[in-house]
């Protein structure tokens, strides 16, 4: 009975385990979001932490240029991804990542947001 429950426990731990991806939780600026004034960053947070060498972000403008200054980075909290900020114009922006977690799953997406007047 007793390798019954240990055998069960294990199994739910490694399904548990396995469904593990990078998703995510928070960003800044906002998704979807209108300013009024340019960020100096965007900086995203995600559900679980990242391999900082294959976890990648970029902003492109509305005509699909790259606007970021091309420093991505992780950290210092592992959850964390981030790039800096020109001044940015007032238009629409597109924030575009591909991230790797350390379990080794692959998660990508996109948002956009605004700068007004």
């Amino acid at each position: 009975m007793y390798r019954i429950i240990l055998s069960l426990g294990a199994i739910l731990a490694f399904s548990c385990g396995a469904e593990a991806h990078a998703f995510l939780d928070t960003a800044s600026p906002s998704v979807g979001s209108t300013l009024r004034a340019a960020p100096a960053q965007v900086q995203i947070t995600f559900t679980e932490p990242l391999e900082a060498a294959f976890s990648t972000v970029r902003v492109e403008d509305g005509a699909g240029a790259r606007v970021d200054k091309n420093d991505n980075g992780v950290g210092p909290d592992p959850k964390v991804l981030h790039t800096s900020l020109p001044t940015l114009p007032v238009g629409s922006y597109q924030v575009i990542w591909r991230v790797l977690s350390v379990d080794g799953h692959v998660t990508e997406g996109k948002f956009k947001f605004n700068i007004a007047q």
